[in-house]
């Protein structure tokens, strides 16, 4: 009688922990459904809304997007050394978002001598989109693709997450060009950093 009766509470548990086990088994499958479906969603609307971005090269009237040169070199004849020289690209969306000037500095770099998003649309990734326009059309004709920025946390960490790393830096550059002090975040530049990507 007790053989039997632990015979069949065994029979009991075993198909409990089955039954709980496959319960477990079929959550778990909703969960990475419903994860996979929220990942394809997001690179879904990832690429709706690159759709909607045009670049375009900008070859007549640069001087017509000041205001937003200015965003990133705040002196206008420190822009007018290389605007006229370098290739000037602007990123539409619903209107003009970013624009980038790109100089061809020898030896197989290419240098990014301006980069700047309209104000109010800073952070939306912009910048990161001209600047991986700029490696796609350029891959193969130059070696590699540098900036050079002030040392300041406003600006370094957006070049590293874009792949760029420090290379150089030449001192007093601010000081020495400018007619003013210059700041960004807080942050008085002194040296200009050039960082470098391998394109």
């Amino acid at each position: 009688m007790f053989a039997a009766f632990s015979q069949a509470g065994s029979v009991h548990l075993a198909s409990h922990f089955v039954q709980a086990s496959a319960q477990r088994q079929k959550t778990h499958n909703q969960q990475c459904e419903w994860a996979v479906s929220n990942e394809i969603a997001h690179f879904q609307n990832q690429a709706n809304e690159m759709t909607f971005m045009n670049v375009k090269e900008i070859k007549e009237n640069k001087k017509k997007y000041i205001g937003l040169l200015l965003l990133a070199d705040e002196q206008e004849d420190m822009i007018d050394r290389y605007l006229e020289k370098g290739t000037m690209y602007v990123l539409e969306d619903d209107g003009v978002k970013a624009e980038c000037v790109v100089l061809d500095m020898g030896g197989g770099v290419l240098e990014i001598k301006n980069i700047a998003t309209v104000p109010a649309y800073q952070g939306k990734g912009y910048g990161k989109a001209l600047i991986e326009f700029i490696v796609q059309k350029y891959q193969g004709e130059y070696a590699v693709l540098q900036v050079g920025t002030g040392d300041s946390p406003a600006t370094i960490p957006f070049y590293e997450k874009c792949g760029f790393m420090r290379s150089h830096r030449i001192k007093n550059f601010f000081v020495d060009n400018y007619d003013h002090l210059i700041y960004d975040g807080g942050v008085q530049l002194i040296d200009m950093v050039f960082l470098q990507k391998n394109i």
